[in-house]
Protein backbone atom coordinates (compact mmCIF):
# COMPACT_ATOMS: atom_id res chain seq x y z
CA UNK A 1 0.00 0.00 0.00
CA UNK A 2 2.43 2.58 0.87
CA UNK A 3 6.37 2.55 -0.22
CA UNK A 4 8.92 4.76 0.80
CA UNK A 5 12.56 4.64 -0.28
CA UNK A 6 15.01 7.18 0.69
CA UNK A 7 13.19 9.78 1.78
CA UNK A 8 14.92 13.62 2.65
CA UNK A 9 13.99 16.85 3.34
CA UNK A 10 16.30 19.53 3.80
CA UNK A 11 15.92 22.92 4.43
CA UNK A 12 18.43 24.86 3.11
CA UNK A 13 21.67 23.19 5.07
CA UNK A 14 19.88 22.20 7.68
CA UNK A 15 18.89 18.42 6.89
CA UNK A 16 15.49 17.09 8.69
CA UNK A 17 15.65 13.68 7.86
CA UNK A 18 17.37 11.63 5.39
CA UNK A 19 17.09 8.09 3.86
CA UNK A 20 14.05 7.13 5.37
CA UNK A 21 12.45 4.08 3.84
CA UNK A 22 9.66 1.93 4.95
CA UNK A 23 6.55 -0.39 3.65
CA UNK A 24 2.98 -0.28 4.47
CA UNK A 25 1.31 -3.07 3.81
CA UNK A 26 -2.96 -2.70 3.29
CA UNK A 27 -4.87 -2.57 6.54
CA UNK A 28 -2.27 -2.06 8.80
CA UNK A 29 -1.71 0.13 11.56
CA UNK A 30 2.01 1.48 12.11
CA UNK A 31 2.60 3.50 15.06
CA UNK A 32 5.26 6.22 14.48
CA UNK A 33 7.66 6.76 17.66
CA UNK A 34 10.15 9.45 18.44
CA UNK A 35 11.76 12.40 20.52
CA UNK A 36 10.55 15.69 18.72
CA UNK A 37 12.50 16.37 16.20
CA UNK A 38 13.35 13.37 14.86
CA UNK A 39 11.09 13.98 11.71
CA UNK A 40 7.98 11.96 12.16
CA UNK A 41 5.63 15.17 11.43
CA UNK A 42 8.30 16.22 8.83
CA UNK A 43 7.38 12.55 7.32
CA UNK A 44 3.38 12.51 7.57
CA UNK A 45 3.27 16.25 5.91
CA UNK A 46 5.45 14.90 3.18
CA UNK A 47 3.32 11.97 2.77
CA UNK A 48 0.09 13.83 2.86
CA UNK A 49 1.13 16.32 0.02
CA UNK A 50 1.33 19.44 2.49
CA UNK A 51 4.75 19.85 1.89
CA UNK A 52 7.43 18.32 -0.96
CA UNK A 53 10.69 16.36 -0.44
CA UNK A 54 14.17 17.39 -1.47
CA UNK A 55 14.45 13.29 -2.13
CA UNK A 56 13.78 9.90 -2.55
CA UNK A 57 10.65 8.48 -3.44
CA UNK A 58 6.97 7.70 -1.77
CA UNK A 59 4.24 5.66 -3.37
CA UNK A 60 0.68 5.03 -2.47
CA UNK A 61 -1.34 2.54 -4.02
CA UNK A 62 0.81 2.73 -6.43
CA UNK A 63 0.38 6.57 -7.29
CA UNK A 64 3.79 8.89 -6.90
CA UNK A 65 2.74 10.78 -3.47
CA UNK A 66 5.18 13.50 -5.68
CA UNK A 67 3.06 14.30 -8.06
CA UNK A 68 0.00 16.14 -6.31
CA UNK A 69 -2.12 15.08 -8.18
CA UNK A 70 -5.69 15.45 -7.56
CA UNK A 71 -5.93 11.55 -7.30
CA UNK A 72 -3.32 11.08 -5.11
CA UNK A 73 -4.63 13.79 -2.36
CA UNK A 74 -8.05 11.99 -2.90
CA UNK A 75 -6.40 8.73 -1.86
CA UNK A 76 -4.82 9.80 1.39
CA UNK A 77 -6.84 11.85 4.19
CA UNK A 78 -5.04 13.39 7.01
CA UNK A 79 -6.03 14.02 10.80
CA UNK A 80 -4.14 16.36 12.73
CA UNK A 81 -2.89 16.96 16.49
CA UNK A 82 -5.54 19.61 17.49
CA UNK A 83 -8.76 18.72 15.74
CA UNK A 84 -9.56 21.19 13.18
CA UNK A 85 -13.14 20.98 11.91
CA UNK A 86 -14.53 23.99 8.77
CA UNK A 87 -16.07 26.35 10.35
CA UNK A 88 -19.11 24.70 8.26
CA UNK A 89 -22.41 22.76 9.46
CA UNK A 90 -21.23 19.04 10.53
CA UNK A 91 -22.77 17.99 7.28
CA UNK A 92 -21.16 19.91 5.29
CA UNK A 93 -17.32 19.38 6.73
CA UNK A 94 -18.00 15.54 5.53
CA UNK A 95 -19.59 16.93 1.70
CA UNK A 96 -16.88 19.25 1.17
CA UNK A 97 -14.18 16.59 -0.11
CA UNK A 98 -16.50 14.41 -2.24
CA UNK A 99 -17.90 17.74 -3.77
CA UNK A 100 -14.79 19.02 -4.62
CA UNK A 101 -13.72 15.87 -5.96
CA UNK A 102 -16.99 15.59 -8.13
CA UNK A 103 -19.12 12.85 -6.51
CA UNK A 104 -21.95 11.83 -8.65
CA UNK A 105 -24.49 9.92 -5.78
CA UNK A 106 -26.33 10.42 -2.97
CA UNK A 107 -24.83 12.97 -0.74
CA UNK A 108 -27.23 12.23 2.68
CA UNK A 109 -26.41 8.63 2.32
CA UNK A 110 -22.42 9.25 2.55
CA UNK A 111 -22.91 11.74 5.16
CA UNK A 112 -24.31 9.16 7.01
CA UNK A 113 -22.25 6.19 6.67
CA UNK A 114 -18.83 8.11 7.22
CA UNK A 115 -20.22 9.50 10.61
CA UNK A 116 -21.27 6.16 11.11
CA UNK A 117 -17.66 4.54 10.47
CA UNK A 118 -16.61 7.55 12.67
CA UNK A 119 -19.03 6.33 15.57
CA UNK A 120 -20.21 9.45 16.03
CA UNK A 121 -23.86 9.22 13.79
CA UNK A 122 -25.94 8.16 16.92
CA UNK A 123 -24.34 11.83 18.66
CA UNK A 124 -25.22 13.84 15.63
CA UNK A 125 -27.94 12.44 13.33
CA UNK A 126 -30.32 15.42 14.73
CA UNK A 127 -28.12 18.04 14.40
CA UNK A 128 -26.26 17.95 11.08
CA UNK A 129 -27.31 21.63 10.20
CA UNK A 130 -24.70 22.71 13.02
CA UNK A 131 -21.72 23.93 13.23
CA UNK A 132 -19.11 21.03 13.69
CA UNK A 133 -16.79 23.53 15.89
CA UNK A 134 -19.79 23.31 18.56
CA UNK A 135 -19.05 19.39 19.23
CA UNK A 136 -16.78 18.60 22.31
CA UNK A 137 -13.23 18.09 21.21
CA UNK A 138 -13.26 14.23 20.81
CA UNK A 139 -16.22 14.67 19.03
CA UNK A 140 -14.52 17.13 17.03
CA UNK A 141 -11.59 14.45 16.12
CA UNK A 142 -14.25 12.15 15.08
CA UNK A 143 -15.34 14.62 12.81
CA UNK A 144 -12.36 15.13 10.97
CA UNK A 145 -11.99 11.35 11.13
CA UNK A 146 -15.33 11.52 8.99
CA UNK A 147 -14.29 13.89 6.88
CA UNK A 148 -10.74 12.26 5.82
CA UNK A 149 -12.78 9.33 5.12
CA UNK A 150 -15.25 10.90 3.09
CA UNK A 151 -13.09 10.61 -0.17
CA UNK A 152 -12.65 7.18 0.64
CA UNK A 153 -8.74 7.22 0.63
CA UNK A 154 -6.41 3.98 0.84
CA UNK A 155 -4.28 5.65 3.75
CA UNK A 156 -5.43 7.89 6.69
CA UNK A 157 -2.49 10.05 8.21
CA UNK A 158 -3.13 11.09 12.12
CA UNK A 159 -0.67 13.21 13.59
CA UNK A 160 -0.82 12.49 17.50
CA UNK A 161 -4.67 12.79 17.35
CA UNK A 162 -5.43 11.90 20.72
CA UNK A 163 -2.52 14.36 22.46
CA UNK A 164 -5.74 17.16 23.31
CA UNK A 165 -8.08 14.17 24.60
CA UNK A 166 -9.14 13.02 27.82
CA UNK A 167 -9.11 8.82 28.27
CA UNK A 168 -12.49 8.15 27.34
CA UNK A 169 -12.12 10.11 24.00
CA UNK A 170 -8.40 8.30 23.18
CA UNK A 171 -9.76 4.95 23.85
CA UNK A 172 -13.03 5.69 21.32
CA UNK A 173 -10.03 7.09 18.62
CA UNK A 174 -8.12 3.80 19.34
CA UNK A 175 -11.30 1.50 19.15
CA UNK A 176 -12.41 3.45 15.57
CA UNK A 177 -8.72 3.16 14.24
CA UNK A 178 -8.86 -0.67 14.89
CA UNK A 179 -12.02 -0.72 13.16
CA UNK A 180 -11.38 1.80 10.03
CA UNK A 181 -7.83 -0.90 9.65
CA UNK A 182 -10.57 -3.41 7.73
CA UNK A 183 -10.98 -1.05 4.64
CA UNK A 184 -7.99 1.53 5.83
CA UNK A 185 -4.17 1.75 6.13
CA UNK A 186 -3.12 3.73 8.86
CA UNK A 187 -0.09 5.60 10.11
CA UNK A 188 -0.13 7.45 13.62
CA UNK A 189 2.48 9.19 14.91
CA UNK A 190 2.17 9.12 19.09
CA UNK A 191 4.33 10.15 21.73
CA UNK A 192 2.32 7.64 23.93
CA UNK A 193 4.41 4.48 24.35
CA UNK A 194 1.17 2.32 25.80
CA UNK A 195 -1.28 3.61 23.02
CA UNK A 196 1.73 2.58 20.26
CA UNK A 197 1.72 -0.90 22.11
CA UNK A 198 -2.24 -0.71 22.28
CA UNK A 199 -3.13 0.34 19.19
CA UNK A 200 -0.36 -0.59 16.21
CA UNK A 201 0.62 -3.48 14.26
CA UNK A 202 3.83 -2.31 13.03
CA UNK A 203 5.97 0.38 14.80
CA UNK A 204 8.61 2.51 13.48
CA UNK A 205 11.15 4.68 15.60
CA UNK A 206 13.20 7.35 14.28
CA UNK A 207 15.86 9.48 15.94
CA UNK A 208 18.23 12.32 15.52
CA UNK A 209 21.68 12.08 14.80
CA UNK A 210 24.50 14.48 16.06
CA UNK A 211 23.77 16.89 12.99
CA UNK A 212 19.52 16.56 14.44
CA UNK A 213 18.81 14.67 10.99
CA UNK A 214 16.00 12.46 11.91
CA UNK A 215 16.34 9.33 10.39
CA UNK A 216 15.01 5.40 11.00
CA UNK A 217 16.52 3.57 13.97
CA UNK A 218 14.42 -0.10 14.19
CA UNK A 219 11.04 -0.60 12.15
CA UNK A 220 9.25 -4.11 12.86
CA UNK A 221 6.25 -5.64 14.29
CA UNK A 222 4.83 -4.18 17.33
CA UNK A 223 5.68 -6.82 19.73
CA UNK A 224 9.22 -7.61 18.56
CA UNK A 225 9.77 -3.46 19.50
CA UNK A 226 8.42 -3.48 22.34
CA UNK A 227 9.41 -7.16 23.77
CA UNK A 228 12.69 -7.90 21.84
CA UNK A 229 14.00 -4.69 20.00
CA UNK A 230 17.38 -5.42 18.22
CA UNK A 231 18.98 -1.90 19.08
CA UNK A 232 19.78 -1.06 22.59
CA UNK A 233 18.54 3.01 22.02
CA UNK A 234 15.06 1.31 20.38
CA UNK A 235 15.03 -0.77 24.33
CA UNK A 236 15.91 2.68 26.11
CA UNK A 237 13.48 4.26 24.61
CA UNK A 238 10.54 2.39 24.62
CA UNK A 239 11.19 1.61 28.09
CA UNK A 240 11.45 5.54 28.85
CA UNK A 241 15.31 5.94 29.29
CA UNK A 242 15.25 8.95 27.55
CA UNK A 243 13.23 10.78 25.14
Amino acid sequence: MIQVDNLTKRYGPVTAIHDVSFTVEKGRIVGFLGPNGAGKSTTMKILSCFMPASGGTARVAGYDVFSQSLEVRRRIGMVFQKANPFPKSIYDNIAFGPRITGMKGDMDQLVESCLRRAALWNEVQDKLDSSGLALSGGQQQRLCIARAIATEPDMILMDEPCSALDPRSTLQIEELMAELKEKYTIIIVTHNMQQAARASDFTVFLNMDDDRAGYIVEQGPTAQIFTNPKNQMTEDYVSGRFG
